[in-house]
Parts: C-alpha cells; structure tokens; sequence
C-alpha cells in the first residue's frame, strides 16, 4: 500500500570522470575493457519475461575498429519471438500498472547507481568495444547521460504527480497519471547506449510495458544495460529485449490489437515508414498509438563576421568529429564569413592534422572506427563524389582504410556550392562541409541556412556580437531544437538542454524531460462530489 508522500532524492547531474594519466577511472576501464575483449565470447540471449532466449540463429558482435574479433555472438529471433515478448509484456501489464510510482522510481534510482558505481568501468567499456567510441565519449554517454537519465526521468515522474487540478466547493478533483492501455515498443540506434537504456525505461517508469529492440551493432552493450535493469529488481515482462530484424517485429507489433506506443530513434526514412505503417492499421488498435520519434539532422554552424575564430575552429573540429560524426547533433555544414573564411581553413587545416585515429584502446586516439561496413561505405561514397565534383574541394582528410577496422580520417569539404551535396544530404559520419558566404550578407546567410535542410535538430552561432546574435535566433527560431551561441551543437546534457528537433528530425518530444514522459500516460480525471444533490431540479425552475 501507499501511505506516505514521497520525495525523491533531487538529482543532480552526475560528474563527468576526464581519464587524464594516473587516474584511478582510467586504470578501472583499461582494465575492464581488456577483461572484455580478452574473455570468451559471449553469447547474448533475448529477454521475454522469466526466459533467456537462445536459437540456432547466431549473430556475430565485433569491434568496428577491428572486425576480425569475435566478441560473442547474439541469438536472432522470428516472428513468433515477437509475439512471444509482446505476450510476456501484457502479461506483465496489469501488475507493473498497479505498483505505486515510487516503487517504479526505485527500481530505476537503483539502476543508476549500480552505473554510478561498481558498473561504472564495464559499461562504459562495453560502448568503446560495441561502438568504437573514446573513453571520454563513452564516459557522457553510458555512464553520465543514461545516469542523468534514470535520475531527473524519476524527479520528473514525482513532479507530474504533484500537478492536481482544483477543486470547487463540496467537490473532491483527482487527476491520475495511467500507462498506456497496452504496450509500447521502443526502438533504439546504436550511437547511444543511453539512449538504448533511456527508451524503455521512460516509458517503463510511467507504468508501461515495452518491448524493447536495440540495434543489431549495439547489442554487446544494450545487453549489459538490460542486466543492470534486472539486478535493479525490474519485474520480468516490463521490458522484454528482442534481437529480431526491423521488418519482421514491424509486421506482428504495427498489427497488434494493443500496440500502444512507438519510442524510436533512427534514420528519418525508418520514422516515416513507420509512422505511414501505423496510419494504414489505425482501425486495428485499441486506443491511438502515441509516437515519439527523434530522428536525422543536418545540423549548422554559422559564423557572423565578429566571431571569435578560435572557439569556431575549435567547435568545428569537436561538434563535427567526434564520435565520428555519428551524432544525430553532429556539425555536418558550417557557414563561414568572406573576412574569416581563409584564416578559418588554415586553422582546419593545422587542427585536423593533430588529430589521431585508432582503436578507442588507445586513449591518444580522438577519432575511432565507424560502425560497421555499410557506414564505412556510405561515408566513402559522399567522399568519392567531393573529390570528382568541380565545386568542391577537400581540405583535409579524405583518406579511409578498412583493413583491420572501419577508419575514415576527419575530412573537410570546401564547397563554392551552398546546394552540394554534402551541404544538404545526412551524411553520418566524420565530414564537414564549409560553405563561404559574403561577410556583409548576414541575413542572407541566416535565409541560406534555415532553407538549406529538411531537418530542424540542433545548430550553432558564433559570434561576438550581440545584435547578431539576436538576428541569427530570431532567424533561425525553427532550424534547430536545440539551438546553442558559441558552442559546439552537440553535448545536450539532461536536464539542461532537453533534446529533440522538428521538421524531419522528429517529434520534438525532448528527450531529457517532463515533456517526454506525458507521451506515455494516459491521464485520468476523478471528480468525487462530496455530498451529492438529491433533487434534479434547478433553481431556475422555481
């Protein structure tokens, strides 16, 4: 029973470890990520409610940055897993609905501090093997961002109880905070283990059940999120966790009577096939689906002529390259300044070439490996196509090798063309193009940028003065959801900057938020009248 009202601890962003030499943290990763790599390979069953899942279909997981390495296998299910985890969650349901909020609110509290502490070094080293990122960029990532995450979604939830309507005279006005009549499914991208934790865990925290698929390149280090989960004490068939491909879960959940809700991140064409697939089974539901969705971007800096050219340099060469580009915010295109525009290709030039790239093993490396063959060949492609276009040039960068793992060095593209094709496509990877615009031609540049793109994520301005400043944000007030002056447009922390565009980025649904977590109730209004009337009749009657 309930009968107290509760508080959650305030939560506070969780400190971000810098690995320098010497220091304790990064001794502990070192050494996790050599157990990992050097431990027998594992092999990583699908979660459906009390069962671990093996089949005799095994997936091989290996380290983009060398994919000859077997790190285990993952088992991939069918059509009838689907079903199998959909039936596990609404089993679940009726139990999971009723536990008290602040009995969810532990379960995931818990969860963050077994990140915080002695989970700390293996998942952040479980996301430099699955996804070749850097310590440090899996430090904000698995640790402090999916931490951030558990802790300000369970604030949250305290928050949205508290928010009760008024009540007249001899009336009693309740508001409730339902799950979703049936399940949601979440789908999430490899980039982020945070993300992949994230997803079904907002819409598990409101009282929901999910059936959660994570990326095929991401499960070494999803599988390691969904144990943490259950060490935390999450009931079995809350969250059941399915390696099958996207297509055949798409036809069994996007079919089902009780599809309750989509919780996806991806590529903006995935989105919208998917949303085009729930509109034409719409009669089939029980209730309308809610579907949140953040999705591509082509994210911007633009430089005014005042700005400082050392944080622009610096802002590029981060906001573009690391992670390797494979950020939803990363800077693809910047738009530089007639009177900084040679000064800022020097600059590139000097900059980028400091830049290693290897193996996140090595913690001199700043650039590591793309995910896997079909990025490496998709990011080679726009860098063929610079390099024969007569209005572009490449600056620096341009060279890849695939040898031992997916490598492609940080490139620059100058182009003449503010419509080349590296200015407008999504190109997830590490390339940026650089566009030069007259320096007195301010809002035409601000016009360039906010027409370029389909997408509306995140972007940058720099400048030193503030008329500018203002210009650009008034200019650009539906180019960016996340919009930043002189910062990079990455590195959206949780609960300082809420995440999410509009436009084809998605469904600005903030990532991060109080915002998010109202997609996943369904909320009920309780009117109690205290002494009710005993006589139809009206005043105005008499």
């Amino acid at each position: 029973m309930s009968d107290g009202i509760y508080t959650v601890p305030t939560p506070v962003n969780e400190p971000v470890l810098n690995y320098a030499p010497g220091s304790s943290e990064r001794e502990a990763l070192l050494s996790a990520y050599e157990a990992m790599y050097h431990a027998d390979p594992i092999d990583v069953p699908m979660y459906i409610g009390s069962e671990q899942i093996r089949t005799d279909d095994k997936r091989t997981m290996s380290p983009p940055h060398e994919h000859a390495k077997v790190l285990g296998h993952y088992n991939y299910g069918t059509a009838a897993h689907v079903e199998q985890a959909i039936d596990a969650a609404l089993e679940a349901r009726e139990a999971w609905a009723a536990t008290p909020w602040q009995n969810r609110v532990a379960i995931f509290l818990k969860a963050a501090d077994l990140i915080a502490g002695p989970y700390r070094a293996q998942i952040n080293a479980a996301t430099m093997l699955a996804q070749s990122k850097s310590a440090f960029q899996a430090e904000i990532d698995a640790a402090c961002e999916l931490i951030d995450f558990l802790r300000f979604n369970a604030h949250y939830v305290q928050e949205i109880h508290k928010v009760q309507p008024g009540s007249a005279p001899g009336i009693w006005n309740r508001l409730e905070y339902r799950p979703l009549e049936g399940f949601v499914f979440a789908i999430t991208p490899f980039n982020f283990t945070a993300i992949a934790g994230n997803l079904p865990a907002s819409a598990a925290i409101m009282g929901n059940v999910v059936v959660w698929k994570p990326a095929d390149s991401q499960v070494f280090s999803a599988r390691l999120v969904m144990e943490i989960f259950r060490e935390a004490g999450l009931p079995d068939g809350v969250i059941n966790f399915i390696t099958v491909d996207g297509p055949v879960a798409g036809d069994v959940v996007f079919k089902h009577r009780d599809f309750a809700g989509l919780h996806f991140t991806g590529s903006t064409g995935v989105f919208q096939h998917l949303w085009k697939t729930i509109g034409a089974n719409i009669t089939a539901y029980r209730t309308y689906p809610r579907i949140v969705g953040e999705t591509g971007g082509k994210d911007f800096i633009l430089a005014h002529k005042s700005a400082d050219l050392e944080a622009l340099v610096a802002a590029s060469v981060r906001g573009a390259f690391e992670l390797q580009g494979q950020k939803c915010s990363a800077a693809s295109r910047a738009y530089i300044p007639s009177n900084l525009f040679a000064s800022y290709i020097a600059r590139m030039k000097e900059e980028v070439a400091t830049i290693s790239v290897g193996s996140p093993a090595d913690l001199s490396n700043f650039v590591n490996a793309v995910i896997d063959r079909n990025a490496y060949n998709k990011i080679v492609g726009y860098i063929e196509y610079a390099k024969s276009a007569p209005d572009a040039e490449i600056i620096c960068g341009g060279t890849y090798d695939d040898s031992k793992g997916y490598f492609i060095q940080p490139t620059v593209i100058a182009t003449t063309n503010p419509q080349f094709k590296t200015m407008v496509e999504e190109i997830f990877g590490p390339v940026l193009t650089v566009y030069a615009y007259d320096a007195e031609d301010f809002d035409e540049a601000i016009a360039l940028v906010d027409g370029t793109s389909d997408y509306a994520l995140t972007g940058a301005v720099f400048a030193q003065d503030r008329y500018a400043i203002d210009l650009a944000s008034r200019g650009l007030v539906n180019a960016a959801g996340n919009f930043y002056i002189n910062d990079k447009p990455t590195g959206a922390v949780v609960g300082q900057q809420p995440f999410g565009g509009a436009r084809g980025s998605g469904t600005n649904d903030k990532a991060g938020s109080m915002l998010n977590l109202l997609r996943w109730v369904s909320p009920r209004t309780i009117k109690e009248t205290l002494v009710p009337p005993r006589d139809y009749r009206y005043p105005f009657l008499g």
